[in-house]
């Protein structure tokens, strides 16, 4: 599958450096010269990270991301600035819960590595998300058989560790038996 990034800044030179930069990447680049472009962009195309600019005309990036944040929780947001301050980078951080934080001009290299790195969190969270599903599921299920069945999901053990399912008049018992009187008979 491969990943969506939309970079976002007022520099068109700036774009395509990092345009050629993940051209070797197994991602689809999008780009946009505006925050509100980008926005209008996100509506109809939806994507897995976003790197954008801080300062633009219209709107900053931290604003920007922050709608992103807002509207779209999954996507991942990068944020970078010629004209780095603490100040901004604590207000991008705490406003877009962005990922990373880069300063202009940035080591292209930890760029896309950083994506990389931020992509391959977001699948394993997007799995982890998957597997809790799956086991909110069975044990839906489970609750459901206790309820038909009492005693059902209840194992005894053997002396050595083995698994009874024997015991007389248990509910598994019952239910074996309930199982075998529905059989067709031959």
């Amino acid at each position: 599958m491969k990943h969506k990034i939309l970079i976002v800044d007022d520099e068109p030179a700036f774009i395509a450096l990092l345009k050629e930069a993940f051209c070797r990447e197994p991602y689809e680049v999008l780009s946009s010269s505006s925050a509100s472009e980008a926005l209008d962009l996100l509506a109809s195309e939806p994507v897995d990270l976003v790197v954008s600019d801080e300062k633009m005309p219209g709107m900053s990036g931290s604003e920007f991301l922050a709608m992103v944040r807002a509207k779209y929780p999954q996507t991942v947001r990068i944020i970078l600035t010629g004209h780095a301050s603490l100040e901004a980078a604590i207000r991008s951080i705490n406003h877009g819960e962005i990922y990373r934080f880069f300063t202009k001009p940035c080591n292209i290299f930890d760029l896309v590595i950083t994506i990389r790195h931020a992509l391959q969190h977001q699948e394993l969270m997007k799995e982890n998300q998957r597997l809790l599903r799956t086991i909110k599921r069975q044990s839906d299920i489970i609750e459901q058989l206790e309820r038909d069945y009492p005693g059902i999901t209840v194992v005894k053990r053997g002396a050595r560790g083995e698994i009874l399912l024997n015991e007389e008049g248990g509910e598994l018992q019952k239910l074996l038996r309930q199982c075998k009187a529905s059989l067709p008979k031959n």
